[in-house]
C-alpha cells in the first residue's frame, strides 16, 4: 500500500503563554517547541511514523528550516525525493501562540506566497491520494493520472481551487467552518437536525463523495450504512490543539489503507486527534501507533460500544 500526501510543509514554532500578549509591551518567553507543519506534511508524517509506505509531496526553501523539514522524513526512513527545493522563496513559518488556560492557538504564518510543485510523475503507483488542496495542479493531476487510487482531501480553508478538487475526490474530510461555510448553515449540537441538515446539503452538493467532518471537540460527522452519526472525541482537557486535523487526517488514511470500515476508520481518527491534544507542539504530540491501538482496545470498550446516531438519513 502506498500512500502520496500532496500539499503544504511549513517550519513550526510553538510558544506556550499564559495570556494573550498586549499590543505594544514586551515579552520574554523561556518555553518554545519547533518541528515541521503543514496539514499533508503532517498527515504524511503520521503515516510514515505508524509503518505505513508514504511520500510527501511538497516545496520548502534552501534554507535551515527546509533542511531540518528533509531531515525530520529522512529520520522515519522516507523517501525526500518529491520534496522540491526552491531557491526564490523562503520555507513557509508559522508562530504559534498556545493559551495554556484553554490550549487554543492563534497562528501567525509568515509566507508571501506558497510555492507550487514542478514535478507532476511518479515513479510509483499511488493507491491512496491525500491533498491539503494547497496545490490545485498538482492534486488535480495527481488524482487524473490514477482513476484507481482512494483519493481524500483535507478540505479545511475555502478556496477556488479547493472547491473545485472537492468534486474530484472519494473523501472529503472537512472542518466544521468549511461545512458551514458552504452550505450557509450554522451547526447546533442542541438540535441534531440541524446536524443532518448540513450533512445532506453538503452530500447534495458532492453527491459521489463520502463526506466527514471534523467537530474538534464534538468528534466527527459521518454517515454509516443509511444512518448519520456523530462519533464523539475524546473527552480530555486540551494543551495545544495544533496539528490535531491533520493527525486526524493522516489516521484516517491510516484506516483506509487497512480496509478498516467506516466506524473504525473515524474511531482511530478520533482517538489519535484526542491523544494528541493532550501534548504540546503538532508532530511532537503525535501518538504512537500501538498507543492508538491500545486505547481501543483497552478503554474505549470497542465491542460494545454504538457510536451516537442523530438520525435516520
Amino acid at each position: 500500500m502506498k500512500v502520496l500526501c500532496i500539499g503544504h510543509s511549513s517550519w513550526d514554532m510553538t510558544v506556550p503563554v499564559d495570556d494573550y500578549p498586549i499590543e505594544n509591551t514586551k515579552y520574554r518567553f523561556n518555553e518554545k517547541y519547533q518541528m515541521g507543519g503543514g496539514p499533508a506534511s503532517n498527515a504524511a508524517y503520521l503515516l510514515g511514523k505508524w509503518g505505513i509506505d508514504t511520500v510527501i509531496a511538497t516545496v520548502v526553501g534552501s534554507d535551515d528550516f527546509g533542511t531540518k523539514i528533509k531531515k525530520e522524513f529522512q529520520d522515519l526512513n522516507m523517501s525526500t525525493d518529491y520534496i522540491e527545493t526552491t531557491y526564490d522563496k523562503d520555507t513557509s513559518f508559522s508562530f504559534i501562540l498556545i493559551n495554556k488556560k484553554n490550549g487554543n492557538r492563534t497562528v501567525f504564518n509568515v509566507a508571501t506566497e506558497h510555492p507550487m510543485l514542478k514535478k507532476y510523475n511518479y515513479e510509483f503507483t499511488p493507491d491512496i491520494i491525500l491533498t491539503d488542496g494547497h496545490d490545485y495542479g498538482a492534486s488535480q493531476n495527481a488524482i487524473s493520472k490514477n482513476p484507481n487510487a482512494i483519493s481524500v482531501i483535507d478540505a479545511g480553508r475555502i478556496t477556488p481551487e479547493l472547491l473545485e478538487l472537492c468534486k474530484y475526490v472519494k473523501y472529503i474530510v472537512c472542518s466544521k467552518g468549511f461545512a458551514e461555510t458552504v452550505t450557509n448553515l450554522k451547526f447546533d449540537y442542541n438540535n441534531p437536525q440541524s446536524l443532518v441538515n448540513i450533512y445532506n446539503k453538503l452530500q447534495n452538493k458532492y453527491p459521489n463523495s463520502i463526506i466527514v467532518v471534523t467537530l474538534e471537540e464534538h468528534g466527527a460527522l459521518y454517515q454509516s450504512g443509511n444512518q448519520i452519526k456523530i462519533m464523539p472525541g475524546l473527552k480530555c482537557d486540551a494543551i495545544d490543539t495544533t496539528g490535531a486535523g491533520d493527525i486526524f487526517h493522516g489516521a484516517f488514511v491510516y484506516g483506509l489503507a487497512n480496509n478498516f470500515d467506516i466506524d473504525k476508520t473515524i474511531t482511530l481518527a478520533n482517538i489519535a486527534a484526542g491523544l494528541s491534544v493532550q501534548k504540546m507542539g503538532s508532530r511532537l504530540s503525535m501518538p504512537t501507533l500501538s498507543e492508538v491501538l491500545d486505547y481501543y482496545s483497552k478503554k474505549m470498550n470497542i465491542n460494545n460500544q454504538v457510536p451516537e446516531t442523530t438520525t435516520a438519513k
